[in-house]
């Protein structure tokens, strides 16, 4: 499939400056069999089939939008309605539609979980586990999706999985610090945002069970090729809690020579390190103290070990 991407002002770059990146959150064409698809609103009228060949999960606003322009709204939901019965279509949930291959049956089918919490809401932003796997950097796979969103709703089961919508943290919720540490990740020709491995870094020490826990955290994490080091600094002076710089300082002393940490970055983290010994992970108890970061570290956790470690 060939892809053309377009620029999107609205999108910010990922470190929250206001600067429009290059990449929307949706491809616009695509080739699919030799035949040419716009994925955006083109001067001719999109067919049903063009739609459904550019939007594999969909909301009834999507497809409205895209097949009657003008408003049609009723029109619309009939044609939906026939293709749901011929098994074209899978509802998923209340007006989100998946479309079935042609070798699949609807009532088989199983959409991609993704794409259905990206319909469900467009605003949202991966996160913790669910950004490991869109990065690419997941240790295992997980049945849990997370998102960050304007608008919470009930967690969602989606055929084996879970999709759960999450107020933006606090100090991501306003104005262009809410893109900061951000980026871009293609699924089935879907652009969707995401935390990047720096901010889902400090988010996963934050929150470790919807990373799925610290063990799996440090296994992607550190296998990621590289870290923006000062981006990982404005994401934890935005958090200024002192465990997770004491946390991340601890991470990154293992993969020091990995992730070429300078010894300033080691210091910053270190100078604000908790004055007393904190839990790496506040539910388990026992483990060594990691003197330096005031951080009592689980053995399972020392046993993983980082790259710089003989």
């Amino acid at each position: 499939m060939q892809a053309t991407l377009h620029s999107n002002p609205a999108l910010l770059d990922r470190r929250g400056t206001g600067a429009p990146v290059f990449g929307a959150r949706y491809l616009t064409s695509c080739v699919v069999m030799g035949d040419y698809f716009p994925y955006s609103d083109a001067e001719r009228k999109v067919t049903t089939a063009e739609f459904f060949a550019t939007h594999p999960v969909f909301s009834l606003e999507e497809a409205v939008q895209a097949l009657a322009p003008e408003g049609a709204r009723s029109t619309v939901v009939e044609r939906l309605k026939h293709h749901l019965e011929v098994g074209r279509l899978q509802l998923v949930t209340r007006e989100i539609y998946a479309v079935v291959p042609p070798s699949s049956r609807a009532a088989a089918f199983k959409p991609d979980p993704y794409l259905v919490a990206s319909a469900v809401r467009a605003d949202g932003i991966y996160s913790y586990h669910s950004a490991l796997e869109l990065l690419g950097a997941a240790h295992s796979t997980w049945n849990q999706l997370t998102l960050y969103t304007d608008h919470r709703r009930r967690p969602l089961r989606v055929k084996g999985a879970t999709l759960r919508f999450l107020e933006h943290p606090s100090p991501f919720r306003v104005g262009p610090a809410r893109a900061l540490g951000t980026r871009q990740a293609e699924r089935q020709g879907r652009l969707l945002s995401t935390t990047g491995p720096e901010r889902t870094l400090v988010e996963g020490f934050h929150r470790p069970g919807l990373a799925g826990g610290l063990e799996e955290l440090l296994l992607s994490v550190g296998g990621v090729p590289v870290l923006d080091l000062d981006l990982l600094c404005e994401v934890l002076k935005r958090y200024d809690v002192r465990k997770l710089w004491a946390a991340t300082g601890w991470f990154l002393e293992r993969h020091e020579k990995t992730f070429h940490v300078p010894g300033a970055i080691l210091g910053r983290c270190e100078k604000r390190r908790p004055r007393s010994p904190h839990y790496l992970d506040r539910n388990s108890r026992g483990g060594t103290l990691s003197s330096r970061w005031n951080v009592v570290v689980p053995e399972e956790l020392r046993r993983v070990g980082g790259p710089d470690e003989s």
